[in-house]
Protein backbone atom coordinates (compact mmCIF):
# COMPACT_ATOMS: atom_id res chain seq x y z
CA UNK A 1 0.00 0.00 0.00
CA UNK A 2 1.28 3.49 -0.81
CA UNK A 3 0.18 6.73 1.47
CA UNK A 4 -0.45 10.01 -0.38
CA UNK A 5 -0.63 13.13 1.46
CA UNK A 6 -2.00 16.58 0.76
CA UNK A 7 -0.59 19.70 2.75
CA UNK A 8 -0.43 23.32 2.64
CA UNK A 9 1.19 25.85 4.61
CA UNK A 10 1.34 29.84 4.01
CA UNK A 11 4.69 31.37 5.58
CA UNK A 12 7.12 33.95 4.50
CA UNK A 13 10.16 32.22 2.99
CA UNK A 14 13.66 32.98 2.14
CA UNK A 15 16.20 31.04 -0.26
CA UNK A 16 13.38 28.91 -1.95
CA UNK A 17 15.69 27.89 -4.65
CA UNK A 18 17.79 26.19 -1.87
CA UNK A 19 14.61 25.04 -0.45
CA UNK A 20 13.90 23.35 -3.26
CA UNK A 21 16.90 21.27 -3.90
CA UNK A 22 17.10 20.15 -0.32
CA UNK A 23 13.65 18.90 -0.33
CA UNK A 24 13.99 17.38 -4.00
CA UNK A 25 17.18 15.35 -2.90
CA UNK A 26 14.70 13.95 0.19
CA UNK A 27 12.65 12.72 -2.11
CA UNK A 28 14.07 11.16 -4.39
CA UNK A 29 16.51 9.31 -1.94
CA UNK A 30 13.10 8.06 -0.23
CA UNK A 31 11.46 7.11 -3.53
CA UNK A 32 8.69 9.51 -2.77
CA UNK A 33 6.91 10.71 -6.36
CA UNK A 34 4.27 13.55 -6.76
CA UNK A 35 4.46 17.43 -6.91
CA UNK A 36 5.57 20.08 -4.87
CA UNK A 37 5.01 24.34 -4.91
CA UNK A 38 7.26 26.38 -3.35
CA UNK A 39 6.95 30.35 -3.61
CA UNK A 40 7.40 33.09 -1.38
CA UNK A 41 4.00 32.78 0.31
CA UNK A 42 4.92 29.01 1.41
CA UNK A 43 4.40 25.49 0.19
CA UNK A 44 1.61 23.04 -1.14
CA UNK A 45 1.94 19.83 -1.73
CA UNK A 46 1.06 16.20 -2.48
CA UNK A 47 2.83 13.10 -2.56
CA UNK A 48 2.73 9.34 -2.34
CA UNK A 49 4.77 6.50 -1.47
CA UNK A 50 5.61 3.86 1.04
CA UNK A 51 4.46 4.82 4.51
CA UNK A 52 7.10 4.59 6.16
CA UNK A 53 9.00 6.99 3.60
CA UNK A 54 6.08 9.52 4.05
CA UNK A 55 6.49 9.55 7.86
CA UNK A 56 10.30 10.13 7.56
CA UNK A 57 9.41 13.02 4.65
CA UNK A 58 6.71 14.38 7.77
CA UNK A 59 9.24 14.70 10.09
CA UNK A 60 11.63 15.93 7.82
CA UNK A 61 9.91 18.73 6.21
CA UNK A 62 9.14 19.72 10.64
CA UNK A 63 11.97 19.11 11.83
CA UNK A 64 14.86 18.96 9.24
CA UNK A 65 17.70 21.82 10.69
CA UNK A 66 18.40 22.64 6.59
CA UNK A 67 14.57 23.88 6.83
CA UNK A 68 15.01 25.98 10.28
CA UNK A 69 11.93 25.11 11.48
CA UNK A 70 9.69 26.54 9.06
CA UNK A 71 7.22 24.12 8.44
CA UNK A 72 6.85 22.81 11.51
CA UNK A 73 3.26 23.94 11.89
CA UNK A 74 2.37 22.06 8.54
CA UNK A 75 -0.93 19.73 9.11
CA UNK A 76 -1.56 17.02 6.10
CA UNK A 77 -4.29 14.83 5.08
CA UNK A 78 -4.23 11.17 4.54
CA UNK A 79 -5.41 8.34 1.67
CA UNK A 80 -4.30 4.98 0.39
CA UNK A 81 -3.57 3.24 -2.45
CA UNK A 82 -2.87 0.11 -3.70
CA UNK A 83 -0.19 2.10 -6.26
CA UNK A 84 2.11 5.13 -6.34
CA UNK A 85 -0.66 7.40 -8.22
CA UNK A 86 2.47 9.87 -9.64
CA UNK A 87 4.80 9.14 -11.74
CA UNK A 88 7.72 11.25 -11.04
CA UNK A 89 9.44 13.71 -8.20
CA UNK A 90 9.05 17.61 -8.89
CA UNK A 91 9.36 20.56 -6.83
CA UNK A 92 8.64 23.49 -8.52
CA UNK A 93 9.06 27.44 -7.78
CA UNK A 94 6.01 28.98 -8.61
CA UNK A 95 5.03 33.13 -8.12
CA UNK A 96 1.74 31.85 -5.49
CA UNK A 97 1.29 28.01 -3.91
CA UNK A 98 -2.52 28.46 -5.28
CA UNK A 99 -2.81 30.93 -8.24
CA UNK A 100 -5.03 33.96 -7.53
CA UNK A 101 -3.19 36.35 -9.91
CA UNK A 102 -3.24 39.70 -7.55
CA UNK A 103 -0.07 40.73 -6.52
CA UNK A 104 0.46 41.55 -3.09
CA UNK A 105 -2.55 39.03 -1.57
CA UNK A 106 -1.51 36.33 0.67
CA UNK A 107 -2.44 34.85 4.10
CA UNK A 108 1.17 35.76 5.30
CA UNK A 109 0.11 39.37 5.36
CA UNK A 110 -3.71 39.29 5.86
CA UNK A 111 -6.52 36.63 6.42
CA UNK A 112 -9.55 36.08 7.78
CA UNK A 113 -11.42 34.38 10.84
CA UNK A 114 -10.48 30.39 10.61
CA UNK A 115 -13.58 28.37 11.53
CA UNK A 116 -13.52 24.69 13.02
CA UNK A 117 -15.82 22.54 11.03
CA UNK A 118 -17.65 21.80 13.84
CA UNK A 119 -18.90 25.37 14.17
CA UNK A 120 -19.33 25.78 10.72
CA UNK A 121 -23.00 25.09 10.26
CA UNK A 122 -24.42 27.84 13.08
CA UNK A 123 -22.19 30.28 10.93
CA UNK A 124 -23.69 29.47 7.71
CA UNK A 125 -27.22 29.11 8.60
CA UNK A 126 -26.99 32.38 10.08
CA UNK A 127 -29.25 34.47 7.70
CA UNK A 128 -27.12 37.71 8.13
CA UNK A 129 -23.80 35.06 6.44
CA UNK A 130 -23.23 35.00 2.50
CA UNK A 131 -21.44 31.52 1.89
CA UNK A 132 -19.43 31.29 -1.11
CA UNK A 133 -18.00 28.08 -2.62
CA UNK A 134 -14.76 29.50 -3.78
CA UNK A 135 -14.07 26.23 -6.07
CA UNK A 136 -13.88 26.06 -10.25
CA UNK A 137 -17.65 24.98 -11.88
CA UNK A 138 -16.93 21.25 -12.54
CA UNK A 139 -16.15 20.94 -8.79
CA UNK A 140 -19.49 22.27 -7.57
CA UNK A 141 -21.11 20.54 -9.85
CA UNK A 142 -20.88 17.43 -7.76
CA UNK A 143 -22.10 18.71 -4.77
CA UNK A 144 -21.49 22.15 -2.31
CA UNK A 145 -23.20 23.21 0.93
CA UNK A 146 -26.81 24.16 0.86
CA UNK A 147 -27.71 27.30 -0.06
CA UNK A 148 -23.55 27.94 -1.43
CA UNK A 149 -23.08 30.81 -3.92
CA UNK A 150 -21.15 28.96 -6.87
CA UNK A 151 -19.47 32.16 -8.70
CA UNK A 152 -19.19 29.96 -11.60
CA UNK A 153 -15.50 30.41 -12.54
CA UNK A 154 -13.05 28.21 -14.60
CA UNK A 155 -9.94 28.52 -12.41
CA UNK A 156 -9.30 30.24 -9.55
CA UNK A 157 -7.71 33.51 -10.85
CA UNK A 158 -11.37 34.02 -12.02
CA UNK A 159 -11.96 34.54 -8.42
CA UNK A 160 -11.17 38.04 -7.84
CA UNK A 161 -13.44 39.32 -11.20
CA UNK A 162 -16.35 37.59 -9.46
CA UNK A 163 -15.85 39.42 -5.91
CA UNK A 164 -15.25 42.92 -7.81
CA UNK A 165 -19.16 42.08 -10.00
CA UNK A 166 -20.97 40.61 -7.56
CA UNK A 167 -19.93 41.61 -3.88
CA UNK A 168 -19.85 45.10 -1.80
CA UNK A 169 -17.55 45.93 0.60
CA UNK A 170 -19.75 48.17 2.35
CA UNK A 171 -22.70 45.47 2.95
CA UNK A 172 -23.01 44.61 6.53
CA UNK A 173 -22.94 40.84 5.48
CA UNK A 174 -20.70 38.44 6.65
CA UNK A 175 -18.68 36.26 3.90
CA UNK A 176 -17.98 32.85 4.76
CA UNK A 177 -16.16 31.16 2.05
CA UNK A 178 -15.02 27.72 1.44
CA UNK A 179 -13.06 25.36 -0.70
CA UNK A 180 -11.26 21.53 -1.23
CA UNK A 181 -8.65 21.82 1.26
CA UNK A 182 -8.61 25.14 2.70
CA UNK A 183 -6.13 26.59 0.75
CA UNK A 184 -8.55 28.22 -2.13
CA UNK A 185 -10.86 30.16 0.45
CA UNK A 186 -7.69 30.73 2.92
CA UNK A 187 -6.09 32.83 0.59
CA UNK A 188 -9.29 34.17 -0.91
CA UNK A 189 -9.82 36.01 2.75
CA UNK A 190 -6.78 37.76 1.98
CA UNK A 191 -7.94 39.09 -1.37
CA UNK A 192 -11.75 40.15 0.19
CA UNK A 193 -9.52 42.03 3.51
CA UNK A 194 -7.66 43.79 0.87
CA UNK A 195 -10.64 44.82 -0.76
CA UNK A 196 -12.37 46.00 2.30
CA UNK A 197 -14.24 43.27 3.78
CA UNK A 198 -14.93 43.56 7.11
CA UNK A 199 -16.10 40.12 8.54
CA UNK A 200 -15.03 37.32 6.10
CA UNK A 201 -14.37 33.38 7.52
CA UNK A 202 -13.46 30.55 5.80
CA UNK A 203 -13.80 26.57 6.68
CA UNK A 204 -10.88 25.62 8.41
CA UNK A 205 -9.44 22.29 6.70
CA UNK A 206 -11.73 22.91 4.00
CA UNK A 207 -14.53 20.73 3.01
CA UNK A 208 -12.59 17.19 3.16
CA UNK A 209 -11.87 18.12 7.47
CA UNK A 210 -15.33 18.63 7.20
CA UNK A 211 -16.92 15.93 6.02
CA UNK A 212 -14.13 13.94 8.30
CA UNK A 213 -15.61 15.69 11.42
CA UNK A 214 -19.06 16.10 11.39
CA UNK A 215 -21.75 13.30 11.65
CA UNK A 216 -23.49 12.75 8.00
CA UNK A 217 -26.79 13.37 10.30
CA UNK A 218 -25.81 16.55 11.41
CA UNK A 219 -24.27 17.71 7.67
CA UNK A 220 -25.18 20.60 5.66
CA UNK A 221 -23.11 19.30 2.87
CA UNK A 222 -25.20 17.45 -0.37
CA UNK A 223 -23.80 15.69 -2.89
CA UNK A 224 -19.88 14.62 -3.36
CA UNK A 225 -16.82 16.50 -2.54
CA UNK A 226 -13.93 16.38 -6.10
CA UNK A 227 -10.49 15.65 -4.51
CA UNK A 228 -7.21 15.66 -6.86
CA UNK A 229 -6.24 11.65 -6.77
CA UNK A 230 -7.23 8.54 -7.58
CA UNK A 231 -10.35 8.37 -5.61
CA UNK A 232 -11.92 11.36 -7.87
CA UNK A 233 -14.67 12.61 -4.98
CA UNK A 234 -15.31 11.59 -1.33
CA UNK A 235 -18.61 11.38 1.03
CA UNK A 236 -18.95 11.88 4.32
CA UNK A 237 -16.30 10.05 6.65
CA UNK A 238 -14.17 10.39 3.06
CA UNK A 239 -15.09 7.42 2.05
CA UNK A 240 -15.05 6.86 -1.80
CA UNK A 241 -17.47 8.77 -3.80
CA UNK A 242 -19.23 7.23 -7.07
CA UNK A 243 -17.45 9.53 -9.42
CA UNK A 244 -15.13 8.68 -12.20
CA UNK A 245 -12.91 11.18 -14.01
CA UNK A 246 -12.71 12.00 -18.27
CA UNK A 247 -9.59 11.67 -18.82
CA UNK A 248 -10.19 14.11 -22.05
CA UNK A 249 -11.52 17.17 -20.49
CA UNK A 250 -11.09 15.79 -16.88
CA UNK A 251 -14.44 16.61 -15.78
CA UNK A 252 -15.63 14.59 -12.77
CA UNK A 253 -18.64 11.68 -14.12
CA UNK A 254 -22.01 10.51 -12.70
CA UNK A 255 -22.10 6.53 -12.83
CA UNK A 256 -25.34 8.09 -15.52
CA UNK A 257 -23.16 9.97 -17.40
CA UNK A 258 -21.03 7.05 -18.17
CA UNK A 259 -23.71 5.24 -19.97
CA UNK A 260 -24.39 7.62 -21.72
CA UNK A 261 -23.46 7.43 -25.51
CA UNK A 262 -21.57 10.19 -25.58
CA UNK A 263 -19.12 8.53 -23.47
CA UNK A 264 -15.53 6.67 -24.58
CA UNK A 265 -13.49 6.02 -22.06
CA UNK A 266 -10.40 8.19 -21.93
CA UNK A 267 -11.82 9.75 -25.33
CA UNK A 268 -14.73 12.28 -24.43
CA UNK A 269 -17.90 12.66 -22.35
CA UNK A 270 -20.93 14.01 -22.16
CA UNK A 271 -19.23 17.26 -21.10
CA UNK A 272 -16.96 17.52 -23.96
CA UNK A 273 -17.84 15.53 -26.76
CA UNK A 274 -18.91 18.52 -29.03
CA UNK A 275 -15.93 20.78 -28.23
CA UNK A 276 -13.02 18.29 -28.92
CA UNK A 277 -10.99 19.26 -31.91
CA UNK A 278 -9.64 16.53 -34.25
CA UNK A 279 -6.24 16.71 -32.92
CA UNK A 280 -7.35 16.85 -29.56
CA UNK A 281 -9.30 13.85 -30.45
CA UNK A 282 -6.76 11.65 -32.25
CA UNK A 283 -4.34 12.87 -28.88
CA UNK A 284 -6.60 11.43 -26.76
CA UNK A 285 -7.78 8.56 -28.70
CA UNK A 286 -3.95 7.13 -28.66
CA UNK A 287 -3.28 7.82 -25.23
CA UNK A 288 -6.09 5.65 -24.21
CA UNK A 289 -4.50 3.39 -26.62
CA UNK A 290 -1.12 3.74 -25.20
CA UNK A 291 -2.61 3.08 -21.67
CA UNK A 292 -4.59 -0.08 -22.32
CA UNK A 293 -0.95 -1.49 -23.61
CA UNK A 294 0.95 -0.36 -20.75
CA UNK A 295 -1.68 -2.08 -18.86
CA UNK A 296 -1.30 -5.54 -20.78
CA UNK A 297 1.95 -5.46 -20.28
CA UNK A 298 1.68 -4.68 -16.40
CA UNK A 299 3.01 -0.69 -16.50
CA UNK A 300 1.54 2.11 -15.38
CA UNK A 301 1.46 4.47 -18.51
CA UNK A 302 1.97 8.17 -17.13
CA UNK A 303 -1.24 9.32 -19.36
CA UNK A 304 -3.29 7.63 -16.63
CA UNK A 305 -1.73 9.79 -13.94
CA UNK A 306 -1.35 13.04 -15.29
CA UNK A 307 -5.26 14.34 -13.90
CA UNK A 308 -3.83 13.47 -10.75
CA UNK A 309 -0.88 15.31 -10.50
CA UNK A 310 -3.46 18.48 -9.59
CA UNK A 311 -3.06 21.00 -6.24
CA UNK A 312 -5.95 22.78 -5.21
Amino acid sequence: MFLTIAFYHFVALENITSLQAHIQQFCQEHEIKGTILLADEGINGTISGVEDNIRHFLHFIKKDEGLNGVFSPLEHKESWAHSNPFYRMKVRLKKEIVALGVEGVSPTKKVGTYVRPEDWNALIIDPDTVVIDTRNNYEVDIGTFKHAINPKTETFREFPGYVDANLNPKSPKKIAMFCTGGIRCEKATSLMLEKGFDEVYHLQGGILKYLETVPEEESLWSGECFVFDQRVAVTHGLQEGQYDQCYACRHPLSPKEMVSNYYIKGVSCPHCHDKLTDDKKASVIERQKQIELAKLRGEVHIGKTLHKESHE
